[in-house]
């Protein structure tokens, strides 16, 4: 094999196509999800929070990836999901009735939340630490790209050709299922750094992580689920304009993202979080009170500028994760993030419908308790310095000069 043809099949470029090919379903799920279930399906803030609730379940019990690994390796298993993601969202269109939505939407999420683990950890196992942070930015990058590809095409068929949204569905599941079936023949299979362990791993010294990913599912599920519904139910937006703004964040995503690798690489990781979390704080108690649809599209795109910073907690683990670890909690990460998810649509569904501002308010004191965990994470992590109260290890010719 030239040096060439093995770039171009390095696990980098790998996990940056399966990136591409998720949004390709991901994004034509979310851009038609409001308008088809409010349009043909009669949907309120009430059927909304038990879809968002229901589609979050997988993503709680995302542990189970570590019990699959007995049968399947991680790679194929991340190519498995991908195709059960892009069948989900193909099928959404030819059932448009509150439980036909519900299931399709769980199949739907399987996949995803499935690809979603063991993308994040082959990424931690394949990429070196120092070149961790670029990479996933250019990973990001990849798929707000295919995102940005996905909401115009969206637009267009919608908007200007007048196509169903049954059509549309089907077209974004197939390129899924495309592109993964090509990934699946072309490139081969690949090692990372250390055998995972096949168990759940939980250790004490991660719980800081598990803090800020918990914190993080719970803020995120609380815009994801009704900040594109509010723009519905109280601005009128249509498809073809839900489809302009997600084209809009994808777009700035896809330009922000490298620059927040290399932020990352500069500042630390401790620097950036901060940066996130107060960001979020203020968006946040802006969107509990906006009046102004202009506005609150203006808050819609910075929300999604302080998301390509997420990666840095992913980043942050790296360096302090034993590296038999990572896959185990990848797994453990992604149910912890989903604890409050699977809660918090439904149950802010019946706040919803009282006042809308509690539900972003809750969003805001989320987004601080991020930020004073984030005061924790040490300038420069790593194994036994995984919090600012961590005490050093002694090398053991320090030690035995002590005695």
């Amino acid at each position: 094999m030239s040096n060439r043809t093995s770039a171009w099949k390095s696990p980098e470029v790998l996990l940056i196509l399966l990136s591409i090919a998720m949004p390709l379903s991901f994004s034509t799920w979310q851009a038609l999800l409001n308008n088809f279930a409010i349009e043909r399906a009669a949907f309120t803030g009430v059927e909304i929070g038990i879809l968002q609730s229901l589609r979050e379940i997988p993503g709680f019990l995302a542990f189970g990836v570590v019990f699959l690994l007995v049968f399947v390796r991680e790679q194929p298993l991340a190519m498995i999901a991908l195709l059960l993601l892009g069948i989900g969202t193909a099928v959404t269109g030819l059932f448009p009735s509150e439980i036909g939505l519900y299931v399709t939407t769980v199949v739907m999420s399987i996949g995803f939340h499935y690809f979603e683990t063991l993308r994040q950890s082959l990424a931690l196992q394949w990429l070196d630490v120092d070149r961790a942070p670029i990479a996933m930015g250019r990973m990001v990058a990849a798929g707000s790209f295919a995102g940005l590809v996905a909401f115009a095409l969206i637009w267009l068929t919608l908007d200007v050709l007048a196509v169903d949204m049954v059509w549309v569905y089907m077209a974004g599941g197939g390129l899924t299922v495309a592109l993964t079936l090509y990934c699946w023949a072309a490139f081969p299979r690949m090692q990372g750094k250390a055998e995972q362990h096949k168990h759940l791993v939980l250790r004490k010294r991660y719980w800081l992580y598990y803090a800020l990913t918990f914190l993080w599912g719970a803020r995120r599920q609380i815009f994801v689920v009704f900040a594109g519904f509010l723009m519905v139910e109280k601005f009128g937006f249509d498809a073809a304009a839900m489809s302009l703004m997600f084209l809009a964040t994808s777009a700035i995503t896809m330009w922000f993202s490298p620059k927040v690798g290399r932020m990352i690489a500069r500042l630390g990781e401790r620097r950036v979080m901060i940066i996130e979390y107060s960001g979020l704080v203020g968006v946040f108690l802006a969107y509990a009170f906006v009046e102004t649809a202009w506005i609150a599209v203006g808050l819609y795109l910075l929300d999604h500028l302080f998301f390509a910073m997420s990666f840095a907690s992913k980043t942050y683990f790296q360096k302090i994760a034993d590296h038999q670890d990572i896959a185990s909690t990848s797994g453990v990460s992604f149910t912890i993030n989903h604890i409050a998810a699977v809660a918090i649509p439904v149950t802010f569904g019946q706040i919803w419908v009282s006042d809308h501002s509690y539900v972003f308010m809750a969003g805001a004191a989320m987004a601080a308790g991020s930020l004073l965990l984030a005061l924790l994470v040490p300038r420069d992590p790593g194994h036994g310095r995984e919090t600012v109260f961590s005490k050093p290890k002694l090398e053991p010719s320090t030690a035995a000069a002590g005695e």
